[in-house]
């Protein structure tokens, strides 16, 4: 009987169900897989090559691709070259910008639109980013941040095509004002620095909400809890735990926001009027021409990228750099 009972428990159990479904089983155990994925993945390199070789590619063909083409176009006589043209190697399309102080004022004047813009959407979301993060109840935030994401889901031109129809002659502005007795005939708002500042707001502001929100929401709530029993008032809270702790966010979104005003073309064709003629305009008239201007444009272009580029990382250098205590 015990003899039974042995053999009993020693018997071999059997083997568990595999870890895969039929279907990747049969991919897994196949000799193309283990002689060509399976054996990259067997090392430590072959992992790391496998990693980091999608967003390589993406990042090469994408990114550096179009920038090393841009530079080198830049740099060339004539582009597209003609038959029988030849074309050289040459400075002189970086020499246009200096040489003529009319292309100097639409860049100064975008760096200063894309700034104020930048510094004007942090005002306006800062709140609702700390109201999502803070006020609102941990199982209702992706609800409430859901409704604030709806708007972006349309493209870029629907938005702003539904700018101008809130601030049109006809719009819902001047219409409400008009229905409350404010106003007797309807106020210009379209093609001026205030319809293209609110549009340029209105289709950026995602930019800045996301990495503020995420920084809030990273700050202890026992914190603030302790400085305010420590009596320590909301303004006090703000200025020493929640803008301090919330810096990264505020560097991040800023960036964002920036770099995407400096480079915006569609919206202030619509939006704007003669007097907000920004850079992007500028370059764009360039290769819309019957005349070769590709090589200036495409200089100008790289002068844009340089400068908001060299603007952005002072500027997190100066905003980010240093690290102060939260109290």
């Amino acid at each position: 009987m015990s003899s039974n009972t042995t053999a009993a428990h020693g018997a071999v159990r059997p083997a568990p169900p595999p870890k895969y479904s039929t279907g990747i089983a049969k991919v897994v155990n196949s000799a193309l897989y283990r002689y060509t994925l399976g054996a990259a993945v067997e090392t430590r390199i072959g992992r790391l090559v496998l990693l980091a070789g999608v967003p390589l590619v993406w990042l090469l063909m994408l990114h550096v691709g179009p920038i090393y083409q841009m530079l080198k176009i830049s740099l060339l006589s004539h582009y597209p070259v003609q038959p029988g043209m030849e074309s050289h190697y040459t400075l002189a399309n970086y020499a246009v910008f200096f040489s003529e102080s009319l292309y100097f004022t639409p860049l100064v004047r975008s760096f200063i639109f894309a700034a104020v813009s930048t510094a004007i959407t942090l005002v306006v979301v800062y709140p609702v980013a700390y109201y999502v993060a803070k006020i609102v109840r941990p199982e209702g935030r992706s609800k409430a941040l859901l409704l604030l994401l709806v708007p972006f889901w349309a493209g870029e031109l629907i938005r702003t095509f539904s700018v101008i129809m809130l601030l049109a002659n006809r719009g819902a502005v001047n219409v409400l004002l008009r229905e409350i007795g404010m106003i007797d005939r309807p106020i210009p708002l379209l093609y001026t620095p205030f319809s293209l500042g609110f549009g340029m707001i209105y289709l950026v502001c995602l930019y800045m909400l996301l990495p503020l929100y995420s920084a809030i929401e990273k700050i202890p709530s026992p914190l603030l809890d302790a400085a305010a029993d420590l009596g320590a008032g909301p303004f006090t809270r703000f200025r020493r735990i929640i803008l301090p702790l919330s810096r990264d966010g505020i560097v991040s979104g800023c960036c964002l926001v920036f770099l995407t005003c400096i480079g915006v073309f569609a919206t202030p064709l619509l939006l704007g009027g003669p007097t907000t003629a920004l850079f992007p305009e500028t370059i764009s008239s360039f290769f819309h021409g019957s005349s070769d201007k590709w090589p200036v444009g495409a200089a100008f272009s790289m002068l844009m990228l340089v400068t908001s580029l060299f603007t952005a990382a002072l500027f997190m250098r100066i905003v980010g750099g240093s690290k102060r205590r939260a109290i």
